[in-house]
């Protein structure tokens, strides 16, 4: 069904990157950050400035992970070993940033994404999104389709219910769990390697890679079961 083994009975999505178009709002929005921050740390110690490359370290080390996550795991590929104040100081700046492009610029959905969930609700699957970000429900509810999933596993969640973040299977079996289905029954729909790890570290019955940067290699090479480009490649 919809290009799913037999007894797929939940959906589990990914937002940034498989649902709207603001994984783009987030690199730029990390890049902007850690520039600023590496920028400061270059004219008080001296040394060179290698700026943040929205690309190749934004898909390596903060594509996917909460965002304490993500400011640790990049510093600590320049060799800083940040204290707590420092992480929550930039995660901070960085979700700012996030807020006034979204502001600025809207989010625009994938409408091939969009025309999978309405064929998977249609066709009386379970539906839930999974992702990393403290802001989902409102990027949600700004492209008109909150409406549509029965649960929303978010940043927020993921704080309140001391919750791992991806590649940990934590989120995804949260969500499997508010659905009522075990993981070999749902599927994770994913474009960040580190959840697509996540997908297969929790067994789920099928984890699709969404490749929206040229990475199908890498995704399955992380536990993706099928790639594709667009959501909508599924449909009958």
């Amino acid at each position: 069904m919809l290009g799913l083994p037999e007894g797929i009975q939940a959906l589990l999505f990914d937002l940034d990157g498989v649902l709207s178009q603001t994984a783009k709002v987030h690199a730029a929005a990390w890049k902007q950050m850690f520039d600023e921050y590496l920028k400061d740390k270059a004219q008080r110690e001296g040394g060179e400035l290698v700026p943040f490359d929205a690309h190749d370290d934004y898909d390596e080390f903060v594509d996917g992970l909460p965002r304490p996550d993500g400011v640790r795991s990049f510093l600590r590929s320049r060799g800083i070993q940040p204290d707590e104040e420092l992480v929550k100081r930039l995660g901070d700046r960085k979700n700012t940033l996030v807020l006034d492009i979204i502001k600025k610029d809207g989010v625009q959905p994938y409408e091939g994404s969009v025309r999978y969930v309405g064929a998977a609700r249609d066709a009386g699957l379970k539906l839930a999104v999974v992702s990393s970000s403290a802001n989902a429900k409102d990027v949600l509810r700004s492209i008109g389709i909150l409406d549509r999933f029965a649960h929303v596993v978010d940043g927020h969640a993921v704080a309140e219910g001391g919750l791992k973040g991806k590649p940990a299977p934590d989120t995804f079996l949260e969500a499997a769990r508010e659905l009522g289905v075990e993981p070999a029954h749902a599927a994770v729909f994913e474009d960040a390697l580190a959840g697509v790890e996540a997908g297969r570290a929790g067994k789920f019955g099928a984890v699709v890679g969404v490749d929206r940067v040229g990475q199908s290699g890498a995704l399955r090479d992380h536990g993706a079961t099928v790639v594709v480009q667009d959501l909508d490649e599924l449909l009958p």
